[in-house]
């Protein structure tokens, strides 16, 4: 080990400090708490989901609105860029339908995939149905993912915004930011497993950041090769590196005061 590499890593840890810090500046978080941000969530993920990936075929393709109906029973969240006011990124975590509700207390994984479910004790329905909930729909808008002209984005979102190259470099983080703020609700509505059927590359990535998701099914072909993962949100907290942790703080208490209102009339009371 030279002399130099300690002054590197504090130079490359106070770089991504500054990056992190800049991030929170200008992105905020907010929860659908009305049919305003709702529809925004929905434009999103249309614009995703549908027009760019495929995956998914609404049913009015002139409304621009991917939702379905597990949309009834999910908080949404959306990231937006304070100073274009854009729509950057979106996620949603779907609780279970009560039985009341026809839906047998399961979540939307078990349904496609439960066949592919084969953990021997992380399975959804070894959990009370209170704790539990599954990450889905989450979505960066491509004007966040890919150089974008003043034309393009007036021709997709009506604005005159350009982005300069300084505030690009922040988009990287919108990915890490949506997962944070995934962490900050199940925290907040006392649902700390989570699941999620993912692209197996997707929690290898994740590692990096200290998010460690337990893959807990077979690799099935859903949009592409994907496995359900497992993760603990108060293990979460405990692996979390240090340098997140002001920015997961920040996002857990913007997301606070919101999610009341963001809840589907669903017990947000549950057993751990």
């Amino acid at each position: 080990m030279t002399y130099r590499e300690p002054a590197d890593r504090e130079r490359k840890q106070q770089t991504s400090n500054r990056l992190l810090e800049r991030f929170r500046n200008e992105f905020t978080f907010k929860l659908a708490q009305d049919d305003a941000t709702r529809k925004r969530v929905f434009r999103l993920r249309y614009d995703v989901y549908c027009a760019e990936l495929g995956y998914e075929h609404p049913e009015n393709p002139s409304h621009h609105q991917e939702h379905d109906a597990h949309d009834a029973h999910a908080i949404q969240c959306l990231v937006e860029h304070r100073k274009s006011g854009l729509a950057a990124g979106c996620v949603r975590l779907v609780l279970p339908k009560s039985r009341e509700e026809g839906g047998g207390q399961t979540l939307p994984l078990q349904e496609y995939g439960g066949n592919s479910l084969n953990h021997e004790t992380l399975h959804p329905s070894r959990f009370c149905q209170r704790s539990i909930c599954e990450i889905s729909r989450l979505a960066i808008s491509p004007l966040f993912r890919k150089r974008s002209t003043r034309e393009e984005i007036a021709s997709i979102v009506l604005t005159n915004h350009a982005f300069t190259e300084a505030e690009r470099e922040t988009f990287p983080l919108i990915v890490i930011g949506l997962f944070l703020a995934t962490y900050a609700l199940l925290g907040l509505s006392k649902r700390p497993h989570a699941f999620a059927m993912m692209d197996p590359r997707l929690p290898r990535l994740l590692k990096m950041s200290g998010f460690y998701f337990t893959k807990v099914g077979e690799t099935i072909e859903f949009h592409g090769k994907r496995s359900a993962f497992y993760i603990d949100q108060r293990q979460v907290e405990k692996d979390m590196h240090a340098e997140l942790m002001p920015l997961y703080q920040h996002i857990k208490a913007t997301l606070a005061p919101q999610i009341e209102g963001a809840l589907p009339n669903v017990a947000a009371e549950s057993t751990y």
